[in-house]
């Protein structure tokens, strides 16, 4: 398991990096382009979107769409439109819509990274502002490329950030797995702001997943670990989501406010350095 100095120096990098640099009084410092993701000791950067560009990098996200409640009951079209995903400032939008679409009432987004960004083991940094609002469900989530022990849950799900619109000052980190009847598995934990809510501000959630399991993490906090393997052996792949009701979160009531979004400022992933 990673050890917890490790992780200590890794929480340092990752909030350092996230601050703003103080400017002095009366200077006008330039415009300096420059490469600002801080290093992590032990660990080395193999796949990141920071959003710089006017669009989606499509060589690295796919847009999943339909509106078969995705397993459940969820009330979203997902498309591929500029609606619902779009880059603005600097920050991926995923934006969750009230609208007539396709027989559904709401259209958002689903985004994945299969075959453009997959991965056994590494560290997975992810800075994100959150939606809020009774029905609302954003995730970042990870999903098994191949399938190799058969459909889910058997072949696991990373949840590296789950949220209900009606308490944004909560997060869930879970994984799903197939128990030992051959049923549906899960072990996870979750973690409560002291203070301020997770629509305010960004935050960034962060999973390290070795051979041994797993550890969660939001800013600079630590809040869950567990020992699992198998199946959790096998390349996974990023998910960035925002639906609409389902079986979990509920459906939205006349308090919830459209449209919301999710914005994601990163995305980065790391392995151990050799």
């Amino acid at each position: 398991m990673i050890i917890s100095l490790l992780l200590a120096t890794l929480l340092s990098s990752i909030i350092i990096g996230c601050k703003e640099e103080e400017k002095k009084p009366g200077i006008t410092e330039p415009s300096v382009v420059a490469d600002t993701i801080p290093p992590i000791p032990g660990w080395e950067l193999v796949w990141n979107d920071e959003f710089t560009d006017s669009t989606i990098d499509l060589t690295k996200w796919s847009h999943e769409t339909g509106g078969h409640g995705w397993g459940n009951n969820e009330l979203q079209f997902y498309t591929n439109r500029r609606e619902n995903s779009f880059i603005e400032n600097g920050k991926l939008v995923i934006q969750a819509r009230e609208e007539n679409y396709q027989g559904m009432k709401y259209t958002s987004a689903r985004m994945r990274s299969a075959n453009k960004g997959d991965w056994t083991y590494g560290l997975f940094v992810v800075r994100a502002k959150l939606p809020y609002g009774k029905g609302l469900w954003p995730a970042i989530w990870m999903l098994p490329t191949d399938w190799a022990y058969g459909g889910w849950p058997a072949s696991g799900e990373i949840d590296i950030m789950e949220l209900l619109g009606d308490n944004i000052k909560k997060v869930y980190g879970t994984i799903h797995f197939e128990d030992a009847s051959g049923g549906h598995g899960l072990t996870g934990g979750n973690y409560t702001l002291p203070s301020g809510n997770f629509a305010e501000e960004f935050h960034t959630f962060i999973v390290a997943w070795d051979s041994v399991g797993f550890r969660w993490m939001v800013d600079s906090t630590m809040y869950f670990s567990t020992i699992k393997g198998k199946p959790f052996d096998k390349r996974f792949h990023m998910l960035l989501n925002l639906a609409v009701g389902g079986n979990w979160p509920g459906n939205p009531d006349g308090f919830t406010i459209f449209p919301q979004r999710m914005e994601v400022e990163y995305v980065r992933v790391y392995r151990k350095s050799q």
